[in-house]
């Protein structure tokens, strides 16, 4: 099983950070979409990441359906929590911090692959509202982020939260000043000590 795609991608590394809890073992190819397009596009025509290679040659992408996948193998559930409302919950919890990844890559786009001329204020200030406003939903589920959001158990929620939030603290941290949200670096800062997180650091 091959995860191809560079771990600065929080969809790559939720999908590796989650392999890691799962204990499934993979082997990770780091190529880019820009740099590396040619030889990925022989890998995968669609050229996205993450792109997962199973073991019959089948490829998978999105990070959601190859997670999906990945808990298949090993029995369902065991990053989500079993309650039907802390279940719902949670998948509320993830949905936001995609949100919070999508808008950090969609102002990463418009301010850094477009020229200056071209870029679209009105577009820009309606992303960055959006983002905000997940990073503001995070921040009030977290409290002072001393404790997960289910307690004592880890779930898939604070996996992505957590990413998130450590994507765009590295891409876009003027856009989400840490000083606004203590609960989500205190959150981050106790998920990226964990061995599954440092075995799959940014890169």
């Amino acid at each position: 099983m091959q995860l191809i795609g560079y771990l600065d991608s929080p969809f790559v590394r939720r999908v590796a950070v989650t392999a890691r809890f799962l204990g499934i073992e993979y082997e990770h190819r780091a190529l880019s979409i820009f740099r590396d397009f040619d030889e990925f596009r022989t890998i995968n025509p669609l050229v996205k990441v993450p792109t997962l290679i199973c073991e019959d040659g089948q490829v998978l992408v999105d990070s959601g359906l190859i997670i999906d996948y990945l808990e298949s193998l090993v029995g369902r559930g065991q990053l989500m929590p079993a309650d039907e409302t802390n279940y719902i919950r949670a998948l509320n919890i993830i949905g936001t911090a995609m949100v919070m990844n999508e808008k950090s890559v969609q102002i990463i786009y418009e301010t850094q692959q477009r020229p200056d001329a071209l870029v679209h204020q009105p577009w820009l200030d309606r992303v960055q509202t959006q983002l905000t406003a997940a990073a503001e939903l995070l921040e009030q589920q977290l409290g002072d982020g001393s404790t997960w959001f289910f307690g004592t158990q880890i779930t898939q929620a604070d996996i992505t939260a957590a990413i998130a939030w450590r994507f765009t603290q590295l891409q876009v941290p003027e856009r989400v000043a840490a000083s606004d949200y203590p609960g989500l670096v205190a959150f981050s800062a106790r998920a990226e000590a964990l061995g599954e997180f440092r075995d799959c650091p940014l890169s």
